[in-house]
């Protein structure tokens, strides 16, 4: 019996000290209040996107939860204006996965909203599918589609500076590789007419290892094996927007817009990250994707 008591004494030891010290994450202690100013935060009806919009709702924001589910999303703004008590939560229809839609979006928006002060591209996707326009479906969403959309709305968020441009991201990105010729013809590219032309600040994020519903999209025997691991270890949706929160609202951080946070502190990017040729050839691809060039 002891040797049991023992056993369960350090198993759970093993997990408070590798919860506390891995996964659970820093908080954003800014205070800064958003009253009159305009959010939109993508895949908001769920997980990390609907925990950061609640918050910057209680701060005062005009939010828009730019999300493909009515249903839900209504339901999450519906949530958001009785915890908040600001009747400014509102929803617009945005399906990253359809470059029609991202443009539908953009043009509704700029029609009826004359401010942007925060753009949090936040919607993420895992697992297999391709997009409308054939895209795979995690390339076509996490990337393109914000890519789109954070092009279409600059103007605005320059015409009401200073504003932020906020993508969460992940540690993967270390990891990754671009295949340019899966995505190009033989083609030349040739030059961007945009890029390195923003005058917003622009910040990316890895959250920390959250449980959402990221990974809706895996196979039923995925998601089963991966629930219990995550139940213990993962950090919940609220910890997990702190990084997002602080890249959006901490003062002084100007001029390290460009970079990449992680625990509500500046980290070091993968060495692909840091390839300026690399991120120009990948802004042009990404322009002749989009029929932005």
């Amino acid at each position: 019996m002891s040797a049991l008591l023992f056993l369960t004494a350090a198993v759970v030891s093993f997990y408070i000290i590798v919860y506390y010290t891995v996964f659970s994450g820093t908080r954003c202690s800014s205070s800064v209040k958003l009253k009159g100013k305009t959010v939109i935060v993508t895949g908001s009806n769920t997980g990390i996107g609907k925990a950061t919009a609640l918050d910057l709702a209680k701060r005062g924001a005009r939010v828009i939860l730019a999300c493909r589910n009515k249903e839900k999303a209504e339901a999450a703004a519906f949530d958001i204006r009785r915890e908040s008590g600001n009747n400014q939560v509102v929803f617009m229809h945005l399906d990253l996965a359809s470059l029609k839609s991202v443009r539908s979006f953009a043009e509704t928006f700029l029609k009826t909203e004359p401010r942007l002060d925060i753009l949090i591209n936040n919607a993420g996707v895992m697992g297999p599918g391709c997009t409308e326009d054939g895209f795979d479906m995690a390339f076509g969403v996490n990337h393109l589609g914000h890519f789109l959309l954070t092009t279409l709305l600059r103007e605005r968020l320059q015409q009401c500076g200073p504003s932020r441009v906020v993508t969460v991201a992940a540690l993967l990105h270390c990891f990754g590789n671009i295949d340019f010729p899966l995505l190009t013809s033989k083609k030349d590219l040739g030059a961007s007419q945009h890029a390195g032309r923003h005058q917003y600040h622009c910040y990316s994020l890895h959250p920390g290892v959250i449980y959402t519903e990221l990974g809706r999209s895996l196979s039923l025997w995925q998601q089963l094996l991966m629930m219990p691991f995550a139940k213990f270890f993962f950090m919940d949706p609220e910890v997990g927007s702190q990084t997002t929160l602080y890249c959006a609202l901490q003062e002084g951080i100007e001029p390290l817009s460009g970079r990449y946070f992680s625990n509500c502190t500046v980290q070091q990017v993968g060495a692909k990250g840091r390839d300026d040729a690399l991120a120009r050839k990948l802004w042009e691809v990404s322009e002749r994707l989009t029929s932005l060039s």
